[in-house]
């Protein structure tokens, strides 16, 4: 089968979350199974330092009303089935930060850039002459593929291809001013509630819910949630008559890369038959913060973008009370500014016991999988989550809210894999940390947990 991947974040390339993780890893995994597999993707400025990257031999000059814009189309070729285009543009992706973004909020331009991955995508596969069986879209910025693809592409080998849409967070809609219509020329009989329009607004998002035939989420649990008002964030009525095209896939894990016997950043590897070289993890994950030698205190850990998503307020208004009790704390993650903030006032008032790492660095984020002996996820809504399932490889027992893809992985009680809290408020995470708390002094019953 020929399968076009379309994302807007690919690791190793680019990544700003799970979604980055599962768009590199999922079409590796397809292409070991025969699949003759493409991924789509900016050119980014952090991309454009890593070098390794062949032209293709094809320029994208792409008309819109906003005016001409365009780039060449470079390549990496991963394996013999799987091969990475990069979209280069340097209006829309040099020179820039962030992906989305920056301390300034989101780009402003930011219709107009992905617009460009949808049509671009779309015509460099045509000219590269790759005809898909499969078109798999990824979250907002991809939104507008099946519809380009349903006017624009009809007739042509192109046109044939199925497209498969999936919802990695559906709180990101990627929504605009209907004047994005004629900014980018889309025809205005899809401006309906048919359509794209959403509260007399563009939605891109929406605009991959309509026209794809088939879609997913990343976890069975979140494909029921997105159906309620509670968590559908107003595209709850079109999920549910869409059911019938709606299941719910959990995401995996890159078992090459998350692998405690093989993993290049930890100190000493490790595995389930032999917990020793842990322990070496753990004590230079400790010296890696500056706080203690290992005293026989357990170690929480986190890694995770600092948002409102991921209950860091939560675990804030939380740790105070916690760190009462003889345990350490680390925290790897950037994002929101006063999130940030915050662990930050944490560390400060508690500086034996709590170490920050401000931003992504990779090889720490393997460390604190393996150096920590629990691992914090109070998410308020986790359509799926990796990171427990990177504890769950590396034996470091997962904390989680249970919502979302975190109850599809972690089972709770003494026959479980991890700890699960239900309720989203202080007392709750609490009573789950002293439940850890209450199993690490007890070697015996933690074991059941590894």
């Amino acid at each position: 089968m020929k399968i076009l991947f379309i994302a807007s974040e690919v690791t190793p390339f680019s990544k700003t979350g799970g979604l980055g993780d599962v768009a590199g890893a999922l079409p590796t995994a397809l292409a070991a199974l025969g699949h003759d597999v493409k991924i789509v993707t900016p050119r980014y400025q952090d991309v454009r330092n890593t070098g390794h990257l062949e032209p293709t031999g094809q320029s994208l000059v792409l008309r819109f009303p906003f005016g001409e814009t365009g780039g060449p189309v470079l390549s990496a070729r991963l394996s013999e089935r799987l091969e990475v285009w990069f979209l280069e543009n340097e209006a829309f992706f040099g020179g820039r930060k962030g992906l989305y973004g920056d301390a300034g909020g989101e780009f402003a331009d930011n219709p107009r850039r992905f617009a460009y991955l949808c049509i671009g995508a779309l015509q460099a596969a045509q000219r590269l002459r790759f005809f898909p069986d499969i078109i798999h879209l990824h979250d907002w910025q991809t939104g507008l593929v099946p519809v380009a693809l349903r006017r624009g592409f009809q007739g042509t080998p192109l046109g044939r291809a199925k497209c498969v849409f999936t919802i990695h967070n559906l709180a990101y809609q990627g929504q605009f001013p209907k004047g994005t219509m004629g900014d980018l020329g889309l025809p205005w009989d899809l401006f309906t509630p048919e359509g794209v329009e959403f509260y007399d607004q563009v939605n891109f998002l929406k605009s991959g819910l309509v026209f794809s035939e088939a879609l997913t989420t990343v976890s069975p649990t979140y494909a029921r949630e997105v159906q309620t008002a509670e968590q559908g964030y107003g595209l709850d009525g079109l999920l549910r008559r869409r059911s019938h095209a709606l299941t719910g896939i959990l995401n995996g894990i890159d078992a090459h890369e998350w692998n405690p016997r093989t993993d290049a950043y930890l100190p000493e590897r490790y595995g389930p038959e032999d917990l020793a070289g842990k322990a070496v993890c753990k004590r230079a994950l400790l010296e890696r913060f500056g706080l203690p030698p290992d005293d026989g205190a357990p170690v929480f850990g986190i890694v995770s973008r600092l948002a409102w998503q991921k209950g860091v307020d939560l675990l804030l208004e939380t740790m105070p009370a916690a760190l009462q009790a003889d345990l350490r704390f680390v925290a790897v993650g950037n994002g929101d500014p006063g999130l940030e903030e915050g662990l930050r006032a944490l560390q400060a008032r508690f500086p034996k016991q709590v170490g920050v790492h401000i931003g992504f660095d990779p090889a720490l984020s393997h460390l604190v999988e393996a150096g920590s002996d629990f691992f914090l996820m109070p998410s308020r809504y986790e359509p799926c989550g990796l990171n427990q399932m990177y504890s769950l490889r590396y034996g470091t027992v997962p904390i989680v809210r249970a919502t979302g893809g975190l109850v599809d992985t972690v089972e709770g009680g003494l026959d479980g894999n991890g700890l699960l809290f239900e309720s989203f408020h202080r007392s709750a995470l609490l009573a789950a940390i002293r439940r850890a708390m209450s199993l690490y002094a007890d070697p015996v019953r933690l074991g059941d947990f590894r």
